[in-house]
C-alpha cells in the first residue's frame, strides 16, 4: 500500500493539514554550473594497478585476499595494508556502453585523478612502459592510456580535470617541486587536441606523505611548490583553472589524522602559498567503509543510519567548514567539491543498493542550494561506490538518480520553502529547458511514513523507489529500470500528477516536473 500511495496523491489522513509549495512565487538561491554533476575516473583507473579489494560477499565486512599479481606500474599507498587491493587491468574508455552511459550525463567534467596520480610518471613517447617506474614514481602513464581519456571525453562531452605529480621523482637536487612532468604532460594533451579544463596541483595535500610526496613534506613545502607550479601553469596552460587546495576530512572524519600520517591543514597551506587558486576545491566522505575497519577507519556507518539526518547533513558540515576557508583566502569565489562518494576505502558493500541514492540526491541538492558550483562523484565504473557496475557495465540505482537529475535540475536553484518534517528533503530548481517551469525534488527519507505536499499546479511525476532498500535494482513509477540489449538508455517517462495534494511514500525519492509553474525566476 505504501508504495501505491507514493505513486498517486491520495493523502494519508484525508482532511488533515498539508504543508503547501507554491512554484511559481520560489525564490532564485543561486545557479550552479552547467556541468555541476559530475564524475571521477581515478588514474590508477587509465593505467592500472592496485585498487581496493572486492568485498568477498557482498553483505562481507573484510576485503577479498589480495591477488599475487606482480604490478611494475602501481604502488599501494603509504601507510596502508596491501591486503586491501586488488590489481585490476587499465578500464577500457572505448568501451560503447561505458560511453552510451557517461554521455547519458552529459555535460560533465570528467576528474582523473586520485592518489595514485601524485607518483605516476608519463611515457612521452610511443614505447611501452617499462616494467619498472623510473625512480621516483610509483606508476606509469603512457600516451596510449591518456589518449583513451581524450578520446573519452570528447566522445561522452565531458571536461577533464586533473592534477599532476608531487613524488620525488619531479623535484630537483634541494627537493624543489618542477614541471618537468607537468609540462610534457600538457603539451602532448595539446598535441592530441585535447584540453585540461582545470586542475588541483596535487591529490588531497591534507595527507601529503600517504600520496607519494616526500618525507617530511608539510605546509611550508606546499606553499614552496605552489609557488612555481602557478607561473608555469598560468604560462604553459592560462586558461586552465588552477584549483586548490583540494583537501579532506579536517572536520569530520579525519580530525585526528591517520595513523602514522600527519595531517597538513588547509589553512597552513594556503597562507603558505600565498593567492594564486582561481576556485576553491575540497574532498569529502561522511565515513569510512567496512573494508577499512581493520585498518584502524575513523568513522564507520551502518545500513541503519543511512537514511538519518545526522548522516545525510554530514555533508553540509564539510561544505561549511571549507566555504569559511574559501571566504577568507578567495573571497567571493567558486567552491568545487571534486570527490566524494558513500564512504572513503572504496564504499561499503551496500553503496550499490538503492539506500544509497538518498544520500546521493540529498548531497546534489543541499551543495546547490549552498552554492557548490561542481560535485565530482567517485567513481564511474570503479569499486563499490561507482555509478556504474565495473564488471557488467550495468547502471546501479544512483546511476538512475544522476540522470533524473540531469533530465529535470537546471542552473538556477530555487528556494522550495520549509518541510513539514525533517526526513522529508525538499529542492526546486528551474525545470531544465523549459522556461517557466520549476522541478521540485521530495526525498523521503522517514522509513514508516508517508509524507504530503499541497502543490498547486499540475505536474509530471517520477518516483524511485525498490522492493528493498539493500537491493541494486530500482524501479521508475513501479517500473524497473534498466538499458537496452546494446545499452541504450530507456526513455524516463513520468506519470501525471493533479495538482492538488500530492503523497510520497515511505523511503522514496520524487521529482515533479512542473512545466506550467510560471516562475518568473525560470523565464
Amino acid at each position: 500500500m505504501a508504495l501505491l500511495a507514493g505513486l498517486g496523491g491520495t493523502p494519508a489522513l484525508f482532511g488533515a493539514p498539508v504543508t503547501a509549495v507554491v512554484p511559481a512565487k520560489m525564490p532564485r538561491v543561486g545557479t550552479i554550473d552547467e556541468r555541476f554533476q559530475s564524475f571521477n575516473i581515478e588514474m590508477l583507473e587509465v593505467t592500472g594497478g592496485r585498487f581496493w579489494a572486492p568485498y568477498k560477499q557482498q553483505g562481507g565486512a573484510t576485503a577479498a585476499p589480495a591477488d599475487a599479481k606482480p604490478d611494475a606500474k602501481q604502488s599501494t599507498p603509504a601507510g596502508m595494508d596491501p591486503s586491501l587491493y586488488r590489481y585490476r587491468a587499465p578500464i577500457d574508455l572505448s568501451n560503447p556502453r561505458l560511453r552510451k552511459l557517461a554521455a547519458g550525463l552529459a555535460p560533465s567534467y570528467v576528474r582523473v585523478s586520485g592518489t595514485w596520480a601524485n607518483s605516476t610518471y608519463f611515457q612521452d613517447s610511443e614505447d611501452p612502459a617499462p616494467a619498472t617506474p623510473p625512480a621516483g614514481f610509483g606508476g606509469v602513464l603512457t600516451r596510449k592510456e591518456w589518449r583513451g581519456v581524450v578520446d573519452f571525453a570528447h566522445a561522452v562531452d565531458a571536461k577533464i580535470v586533473t592534477s599532476f605529480a608531487v613524488s620525488p621523482g619531479v623535484r630537483d637536487a634541494s627537493g624543489v617541486w618542477t614541471p618537468v612532468e607537468a609540462k610534457k604532460f600538457l603539451a602532448y594533451t595539446h598535441q592530441i587536441g585535447g584540453d585540461i579544463a582545470a586542475a588541483e596541483m596535487f591529490n588531497e595535500p591534507s595527507f601529503a606523505s600517504m600520496g607519494g610526496a616526500p618525507k617530511g613534506y608539510d605546509a611550508a613545502v606546499y606553499g614552496q611548490d605552489f609557488k612555481v607550479f602557478h607561473p608555469f601553469v598560468k604560462k604553459a596552460a592560462p586558461e586552465m583553472v588552477i584549483l586548490g587546495p583540494g583537501s579532506v576530512g579536517e572536520s569530520g572524519i579525519l580530525t585526528g589524522g591517520l595513523p602514522g600520517v600527519p595531517m597538513i591543514k588547509s589553512e597552513d597551506m594556503l597562507i603558505a602559498s600565498g593567492p594564486g587558486i582561481d576556485a576553491f576545491s575540497y574532498h569529502f566522505y561522511g565515513g569510512v567503509s567496512k573494508r577499512c575497519a581493520g585498518a584502524g577507519g575513523p568513522s564507520q556507518t551502518t545500513p541503519a543510519a543511512a537514511l538519518s539526518v545526522e548522516w545525510l547533513s554530514r555533508t553540509d558540515r564539510d561544505e561549511a567548514y571549507y566555504a569559511k576557508l574559501r571566504d577568507r583566502f578567495l573571497p567571493g569565489g567558486a567552491i568545487w567539491l571534486t570527490e566524494t562518494g558513500e564512504t572513503a576505502c572504496g564504499g561499503n558493500p551496500w553503496a550499490a543498493d538503492f539506500i544509497d541514492s538518498f544520500r546521493y540526491l540529498n548531497q546534489l541538492g543541499t551543495l546547490a542550494k549552498r552554492g557548490v558550483q561542481v560535485v565530482m562523484h567517485n567513481t564511474l565504473a570503479a569499486s563499490d561506490y561507482a555509478l556504474v557496475d565495473e564488471t557488467t557495465l550495468l547502471p546501479r540505482p544512483n546511476y538512475w538518480s544522476a540522470l533524473l537529475w540531469r533530465k529535470m535540475m537546471g542552473t538556477t536553484v530555487l528556494d522550495a520553502g520549509a518541510s513539514p518534517s525533517p526526513d522529508l528533503h525538499l529542492y526546486a530548481h528551474c525545470l531544465r529547458n523549459q522556461p517557466g517551469g520549476v522541478a521540485l525534488l521530495a526525498i523521503n527519507a522517514d522509513r514508516t511514513a508517508s509524507q504530503e505536499l499541497d502543490v498547486p499546479s499540475a505536474s509530471e511525476r517520477y518516483t524511485l523507489t525498490a522492493k528493498e532498500l539493500l537491493d541494486n535494482k530500482v524501479e521508475l513509477n513501479g517500473n524497473e529500470l534498466k538499458p537496452g540489449s546494446s545499452g541504450d538508455l530507456p526513455q524516463l517517462a513520468g506519470k501525471p500528477q493533479p495538482s492538488g495534494r500530492v503523497t510520497f511514500a515511505p523511503a522514496s525519492i520524487t521529482f515533479l516536473a512542473i512545466p506550467s509553474a510560471g516562475n518568473a525566476v525560470c523565464r
